[in-house]
């Protein structure tokens, strides 16, 4: 909800500057409708995204993909036309409002927390599309700067951005932590620290541009420079905060497949990697059935030079041959790589 209400208050502030007789009551109402209606919006038309999705059958599975990024479309703006909608349909309805972004937030949330079909494929799709869209967005916003302007703001720049650093954020945290009790100091303290960096302030700056508020150039400048500032140090000192605040957990490598193309649905807890054989693993005999292969862990493939085949227990294996193991769960899977590779 954090960049919805972001968005409100900078449409709020703006309408604020151009006409200052809105009513503060008025303001607050609207709050209340935009995020209550964007919410149920979201939560209502996720579910159904959820049923029309398991339901359709599509004849090529890439379009899953499309249809889902087109149902994220269509929360966004039916929820922020509702408004309209509602009027045409039933007059004296215009009180109903919603925000789009929340929408949007809401259904990713009831979307990506049931089952559908093709999910795996359609999050990695959204994954790829993430990313794409980060670098349109900060190559768009990049063109809109000049640094010739940025120099001469770097006093101003620099000391707003500190300030919110080390003051107004982590205040604001503490204060919004308070009804929670679970978070320990040190947790309250590494949630201050992370935050501000992203381009959704730098966006929401390019709000006073478009209406064409006074001085919205400077406004734009110091917001980006803020934001860069924010990247540079909280960004590059978010683990060493961690490691200080004794927050930070061992990298948990994952068990990434290079040779064989194979992936489990989420609803399936097993587990499996790929294990190069070695020399010592074949010290008892070259045969499947030779080897220390604990129970619940099965040699699913195996991978010679350019071939693959499904091997059985009399079958011989190479030195250098890949084979594709899956076990119970991640606790086998540990062990099983403990025997065969003499390490955890």
């Amino acid at each position: 909800s954090n960049d919805p209400m972001a968005y409100m208050l900078t449409i709020v502030l703006l309408q604020l500057i151009n006409s200052p007789v809105v009513d503060i009551a008025d303001i607050i109402i609207l709050f209340f409708r935009q995020l209550c209606f964007g919410a149920i919006c979201g939560y209502l038309l996720g579910i159904l995204a959820v049923k029309i999705i398991n339901k359709i059958n599509l004849s090529n599975d890439a379009l899953y993909s499309v249809l889902l990024l087109t149902i994220m479309l269509f929360i966004f703006g039916f929820t922020s036309l509702i408004k309209v909608v509602a009027k045409t349909l039933v007059p004296l309805t215009s009180f109903i409002s919603g925000n789009g972004f929340l929408a949007v937030y809401v259904g990713g949330l009831v979307i990506g927390n049931h089952r559908f079909v093709h999910k795996r494929s359609t999050m990695k799709f959204f994954d790829g599309i993430t990313w794409l869209f980060q670098i349109i967005m900060f190559l768009t916003l990049g063109l809109l700067v000049n640094p010739s302007e940025l120099l001469p703001l770097a006093g101003l720049g620099i000391s707003i951005g500190l300030f919110m650093i080390f003051f107004s954020r982590p205040i604001s945290v503490f204060i919004s932590l308070l009804p929670f009790r679970k978070f320990s100091l040190k947790s309250r303290l590494f949630v201050s620290w992370v935050g501000l960096r992203g381009a959704v302030p730098i966006i929401f700056a390019t709000y006073p541009m478009i209406a064409d508020i006074e001085n919205s150039r400077l406004i734009f400048n110091i917001v980006f420079f803020i934001t860069i500032l924010s990247l540079v140090i909280q960004g590059t000192f978010i683990t060493p905060v961690a490691k200080l605040l004794h927050l930070d957990l061992p990298f948990k490598e994952k068990n990434k497949l290079n040779e064989f193309d194979v992936e489990f649905s989420d609803d399936i807890k097993s587990a499996m990697c790929e294990i190069v054989v070695k020399k010592e693993m074949l010290q008892n005999g070259n045969k499947i059935m030779d080897i220390n292969i604990p129970d619940h862990t099965l040699v699913a493939m195996v991978k010679r030079d350019n071939a693959y085949f499904i091997p059985k227990g009399n079958t011989k294996l190479l030195e250098n041959d890949i084979i594709l193991i899956i076990t119970d769960d991640e606790k086998a899977l540990r062990e099983t790589k403990r025997l065969l590779q003499g390490n955890d």
